[in-house]
Formats: C-alpha cells, sequence, structure tokens
C-alpha cells in the first residue's frame, strides 16, 4: 500500500509541474510586447518589441525601419544575452500554412559590421528565428539565419552583391524552411527544421545594429500567403 501510494503521489507531482511548465510558456510571449497599429503589404502589425513603433514610417507599399545603436538580439551560448533590437509582429494560426515574404533593402555602411534588415519567426525570448540580410566582420553582405533555443547559432550563408534581396520564411505545420532570392522567381534554400512553434505564433520585421550609431533597412514587397512552398528545397511558390 505504501509504494502504491508513493506512485500516485509520484505521479500528482509530475502532471502539475507540467501544468506549471506550459502555463509559464504561455506567458512568457508577450510580457515585453506592446500594442501597435502598422499596416504594410494588407498586413497588419499589432505588436512590438523595444519602441518598434517609433522607429517606422510607411509610404507606399515600403516600409522604412530605423534601428538605434547596439540594438541586437543573440543569446550567446557562452553566456551573454543581448535583445535591444525593435521588431513589429503580427500574429498567425501556425496550425495553417504559410509563407512570409519581403524584399530587404539595408542600408549598409562602412562601420555597419552585423548591421541586418531581418524576418523573424518568434514564440519568446527563449525561442525565435530570424532570417538576415547582414553585413559580416570583413564588409560583406550576406544571408544570416539565427535560431534560438535558449541559445542561440549563428549561421552564415550565402554572400549577396547586390543591394537588396527577396527572403522567406515558409511552413506546412510540420516544418519551417528559410530562403533567399535575388530576383523573386528563383529561390535558395537557407534553412530546414522542424516547425516546434505553438498554435500561435509570430512573424516579424526588424532593422538591428550593433555596432554603428544607426542601421536603416527597407522593406517592400511584403506578404503573407495561406500556403506553403511545394518543395522545401527550392522555396518557389506555384505562381512563381
Amino acid at each position: 500500500m505504501k509504494r502504491t501510494h508513493l506512485f500516485y503521489v509520484l505521479i500528482a507531482g509530475i502532471a502539475v509541474t507540467g501544468c506549471s511548465q506550459n502555463e509559464t510558456k504561455v506567458s512568457t510571449r508577450s510580457e515585453d510586447l506592446t500594442p501597435c497599429d502598422i499596416e504594410i503589404g494588407g498586413i497588419k502589425f499589432t505588436l512590438a518589441k523595444n519602441g518598434a513603433e517609433n522607429n517606422i514610417t510607411t509610404y507606399d507599399d515600403t516600409l522604412k525601419f530605423v534601428a538605434g545603436a547596439q540594438t541586437d538580439y543573440f543569446r550567446s551560448p557562452a553566456g551573454d544575452v543581448i535583445d535591444t533590437s525593435p521588431v513589429i509582429f503580427t500574429e498567425i494560426d501556425n496550425t495553417k500554412p504559410f509563407t512570409f515574404t519581403a524584399k530587404v533593402e539595408p542600408e549598409f555602411t562602412k562601420n555597419g559590421t552585423y548591421s541586418a534588415g531581418v524576418l523573424y519567426v518568434y514564440e519568446n525570448t527563449t525561442h525565435s528565428q530570424k532570417l538576415c540580410f547582414e553585413q559580416d566582420e570583413y564588409g560583406d553582405h550576406r544571408i544570416v539565419s539565427v535560431r534560438t533555443i535558449n541559445t542561440s547559432d549563428d549561421n552564415n550563408h550565402q554572400s549577396i552583391e547586390g543591394p537588396s534581396i527577396y527572403m522567406r520564411i515558409s511552413s506546412d505545420g510540420k516544418q519551417i524552411g528559410s530562403y533567399y532570392s535575388a530576383d523573386g522567381r528563383e529561390w535558395h534554400m537557407a534553412r530546414l527544421y522542424k516547425n516546434d512553434y505553438p498554435n500561435k505564433l509570430l512573424l516579424g520585421l526588424s532593422s538591428q545594429s550593433p555596432k554603428d550609431d544607426k542601421h536603416t533597412c527597407y522593406f517592400s514587397e511584403v506578404s503573407i500567403a495561406g500556403v506553403a512552398v511545394p518543395d522545401f528545397r527550392n522555396g518557389s511558390l506555384p505562381h512563381e
């Protein structure tokens, strides 16, 4: 009897712990976000981080996003955390397919190491992904992807010669692919991984300036389609 009683006590304790972890996961997402009202490409961005709504100007189909000095989001494997980047978010239903696309044109400068225009997939401060058009340590401009699960990894991809690039994040509910394209028609995969985000998910736009006084990035042709790319290796939608 004593052993049976102990077994049920342990099971009950595990169940309570599991509920507490789920509650924490739900509550952490919005604690540092504020309401905003920004629309581009027919998409309403309703949440902002780090005062992003004050850094944005919209005209026609273009969004101008200015980030101030020492703005970045990176949870270093060595333990350092910086979480100062301004970001605007729109919420989507992650149980359904989606494809998030934007043309990204940063104003790179000589001193702008790690300055970037960024597309986000975001649950909370410890679970997210960035897809960046970023300036590296040598002054080259390249696609960079950063996935954060408690700590961040950092992956440099293709070097880009032109002033702008199309970037895309797509999901069929099971997997998420990240892509880039010079012309918006021929796409190349940067990253593919399991979609382990919750049913409600945030997609975002951001500008960052870790080393320079500021960084300006222009976003245009922003869209969210309610379909996934048919082939997660090439990233093209059927009409492209």
